[in-house]
């Protein structure tokens, strides 16, 4: 998952959300962030803990705040205002303590809780809750590493589960073709895709000549984003591409495309 939108205080930042941690391989750093769970889910009024533990050597002291939660066409998420996007459920949020002190191999617990307002829409509503470090006064570099738990929030009523297909395009990636599907959520809730779920068969002169399956990603309601389903082989020109994507709730959408290898 990628940096998003937000500016940091000094040189740079770290902006990790699923897995939520952060930190490097090898030799221990000086902070290495891991948080579990990195995903949580509320149902309506709600309390969940997210412990963190700093795997580093050095002692670190981290600020906890709410933010807004957006993903782009492709699944990438990045940090937007509270009420900067559609369905956030930032505002909802509440988090205890604001501050961890953590020494090396620490772990300390973050209480999350959700409230609703009157006349919530039903459904999936999202938000994160973001770990930043504090810069130390001792420190010679101004880094802030800062990490995200995505929280949802389902608010009570009629769940909707709604997916229209939409059009298939071919793209280049470095040596692979990539074919992106565009699917819209107009559904209340989020659709997780795993590889098993979207499904791509190319077709030629009848026979198959391919099976390809989508990256994962979950789609928030109300967006459309792009399912990407990675072609490594020769074949070029016109093929059928047979779409098989199934939601959540296990109905099978299918579509039969034309592209252009």
């Amino acid at each position: 998952m990628t940096i998003g939108t937000v500016r940091a205080v000094g040189l740079g930042f770290l902006l990790a959300l699923a897995p939520a941690s952060a930190g490097a391989s090898g030799a221990r750093p000086p902070v290495a962030l891991t948080a579990s769970p990195a995903h949580v889910e509320l149902a309506g009024a709600a309390r969940a803990t997210v412990r963190v533990t700093n795997a580093g050597v050095d002692r670190v002291v981290l600020d906890v705040r709410r933010a807004g939660f957006a993903l782009d066409l492709r699944g990438r998420p990045r940090i937007v205002p509270q009420r900067g996007v559609g369905r956030s459920a930032a505002t909802w949020l509440s988090v205890h303590p604001r501050m961890l002190a953590l020494k090396p191999d620490a772990t300390g617990a973050v209480t999350i809780g959700s409230r609703l307002p009157p006349r919530a829409e039903p459904g999936d509503h999202d938000a994160l809750v973001l770990f930043t470090t504090r810069r130390r006064a001792e420190d010679g570099v101004a880094v802030r590493m800062r990490m995200g738990v995505v929280v949802v929030v389902r608010a009570p009523g009629t769940v909707v589960r709604r997916l229209e297909l939409r059009g298939l395009r071919v793209a280049s990636r470095g040596r692979a073709r990539v074919l992106e599907l565009v699917v819209a959520n107009r559904g209340n809730v989020t659709e997780s895709f795993t590889r098993t779920q979207a499904i791509v068969s190319l077709h030629r002169a009848g026979r198959r000549v391919a099976r390809l399956t989508a990256d994962p990603r979950d789609l928030r309601p109300g967006t459309r984003g792009v399912l990407q389903f990675r072609y490594r082989g020769s074949l070029t020109g016109r093929v059928t591409a047979r779409v098989d994507v199934t939601s959540d709730s296990g109905r099978i959408l299918r579509r039969t495309l034309r592209v252009r290898l």
